[in-house]
């Protein structure tokens, strides 16, 4: 009897599911970036994703139930990616990621400063931007607080002074 998977671990078994960095790259520019659209994850990748790469993770994150698309109403050939619970979920892990990378890596001050806010956070800032992506992606009811917006003006404040 031959088992889909290396281990149950389950570390191996997250490394499985999310498949590669650019299944991360994907999620992170859905979740931090607000990238909805295919065009946006290829146009505005700052890691300049290649279109069949692109292409590919969407299919394996749909297949894996990380994200959802449903088709744009202003373009039947479009369609809007959203995170799902799961996904959602692994905003604690990419934080932590963010804060490894920032004291590991050399990252440059715009494109650290969410990790550097989601790290000083901690997990009260991780629940309310989970919350808000809740809103945003699952329908849920809007949250007080607006972590994207506070992620999104620290990171402009930081490109102006580069």
């Amino acid at each position: 009897m031959s088992h889909p998977h290396r281990s149950g671990c389950p570390i191996n078994l997250t490394l499985e599911l999310l498949g590669d960095r650019w299944s991360l790259i994907v999620l992170r520019d859905v979740m931090f970036g607000g990238r909805r659209h295919y065009r946006e994850l290829l146009n505005q990748s700052e890691e300049g994703i290649a279109s069949n790469v692109l292409a590919d993770r969407l299919k394996r994150l749909l297949a894996n139930g990380l994200l959802s698309r449903v088709d744009d109403p202003s373009h039947k050939q479009k369609g809007v990616y959203s995170l799902t619970e799961p996904s959602i979920q692994l905003v604690p892990l990419l934080a932590q990621m963010g804060a490894w990378g920032r004291r590991h890596t050399p990252t440059t001050p715009e494109l650290a400063i969410r990790a550097e806010l989601l790290e000083a956070g901690g997990p009260v800032m991780w629940e309310a931007f989970m919350d808000e992506l809740r809103a945003i992606h699952l329908g849920a009811p809007q949250p007080a607080r607006a972590v994207s917006a506070e992620l999104q003006a620290a990171f402009e404040k930081a490109l102006a002074k580069a």
